[in-house]
């Protein structure tokens, strides 16, 4: 792993740099972003970007400056050579008191660098007994308030899943911890609205333009009924899903595996879409 923190190189990733005051630690008072890097190139850097600004502003953080954040990825890539890595770009409101107020100090800046990663061709997915909040302060930011999710995806884990998967609290199906989900009825190509309280996800958004995917918002029932599940990701790309609960799906089904095919195609040819 390569760091880098607020304009330095770090000897060591794993040495002490932080404050321990930073509101990033104290309070979860941060946004991230985690971006794919291929052959040491970043994608999709520009998408995930103006991501990161806006969840900051929705925050209250200033957004970071974006050519100060493309030397650090750059910087942090250098040296990283097998075939596939990511890169984790975080915002925290830096160091501040002990409660929830700020300080009144610069952000910090911290991107990291880690090499190859690989999921399963195929996953299973847990619904989970948590719902969403649609309506929250927090909703629609990556933000680094992320004990829900690590809730969440342990219980998936005990079920043999590696996503849990939230309806909101209108009962809806939303999203899961780390990934949009897609589904197929009927051969269309289905998923949730923004307004379900989902993360506007970068690969989310890609699909939809490349695939013709539509955003309709329905009960989490709908997962008992799809001929075909997928979830979309930074990381996991376009990721079929065999079994969701105690239920097997042919995995990929033919819709899922046009998505897949679609996505290769235009990711390679494409590394800022």
């Amino acid at each position: 792993m390569r760091a880098w923190l607020n304009g330095r190189m770090l000897d060591d990733a794993g040495e002490a740099a932080l404050s321990v005051l930073d509101h990033g630690l104290t309070v979860g008072d941060g946004v991230f972003e985690t971006v794919k890097a291929v052959d040491g190139q970043p994608f999709a850097l520009t998408r995930h970007l103006n991501r990161l600004a806006t969840s900051a502003q929705g925050l209250g953080l200033p957004a970071p400056d974006e050519a100060r954040v493309r030397e650090a990825v750059a910087t942090v890539l250098d040296g990283i050579s097998s075939e596939t890595g990511r890169v984790r770009i975080t915002v925290t409101g830096g160091p501040g008191p002990l409660g929830s107020e700020r300080g009144d100090v610069e952000p910090t800046l911290l991107v990291m660098a880690t090499g190859e990663y690989r999921w399963e061709e195929t996953t299973a997915i847990a619904t989970v007994p948590w719902p969403r909040n649609e309506r929250g302060a927090l909703t629609g930011l990556k933000t680094t308030s992320y004990a829900e999710n690590v809730v969440a995806l342990a219980y998936a884990k005990r079920a043999g899943a590696s996503e849990a998967i939230f309806a909101n609290t209108q009962g809806l199906l939303c999203e899961g911890t780390g990934s949009n989900i897609f589904y197929v009825i009927d051969g269309a190509l289905v998923t949730p609205t923004l307004e379900s309280g989902c993360l506007a996800g970068v690969t989310r958004a890609l699909v939809l333009d490349w695939c013709g995917a539509s955003e309709q918002d329905a009960p989490m029932d709908v997962l008992l009924r799809a001929d075909e599940i997928f979830l979309a990701s930074t990381t996991r790309d376009v990721q079929p899903v065999r079994r969701c609960d105690e239920r097997d799906i042919v995995a990929p089904g033919p819709v899922t595996a046009k998505a897949q095919q679609i996505w290769a195609e235009r990711s390679a040819a494409d590394l800022d879409p």
